[in-house]
């Protein structure tokens, strides 16, 4: 660093940055970060997308146990709560083993409930469990596509 004459004709060493020199190294991290965000960005959507599909999964295996200990799949109107609560019907109460899932019951992650139908309209056998995605409605793409627990799409 430069050295300047005081007043007392003894040198001593200048500290700090010029505002050139700041603005200089600002710029560099706006530009860093001009590349790198897009990037993050679209790993959360990822994210948040496979946290869906292992939450559907997990919630289809804990409806598949259920579906073993009670004969049927808990109604719509019950909903995946039965999964953590005695249902109220007495066939299924007396048959029930749960709690089926040791948690309450998740939202998306988007902060929506998850949809649950029994019987299932894509699969009238069993039951259809999805979230709608970012955007809240059918279809989509990205983070906005559906995550269905049968790896379809969800038609009205």
């Amino acid at each position: 660093m430069p050295h300047s004459p005081d007043t007392s004709g003894t040198t001593r060493l200048r500290a700090g940055f010029t505002l050139l020199e700041m603005l200089v190294v600002v710029a560099i991290i706006a530009l860093l970060a001009s590349f790198i965000a897009p990037s993050v960005f679209r790993n959360v959507g990822d994210a948040k997308h496979t946290t869906a599909q292992a939450q559907l999964d997990a919630f289809s295996v804990a409806l598949h146990a259920y579906q073993l200990d009670v004969g049927a799949y808990p109604s719509s109107e019950e909903g995946l709560q039965a999964l953590r609560l005695t249902p109220p019907t007495t066939h299924a109460s007396a048959a029930w083993r749960g709690p089926y899932v040791t948690k309450e019951i998740a939202v998306d992650p988007w902060k929506r409930p998850y949809v649950y139908v029994s019987p299932g309209l894509q699969n009238p056998a069993s039951f259809d469990l999805y979230s709608l995605g970012r955007d809240g409605a059918t279809g989509g793409e990205g983070e906005d596509a559906d995550v269905t627990s049968w790896g379809g799409v969800v038609r009205p």
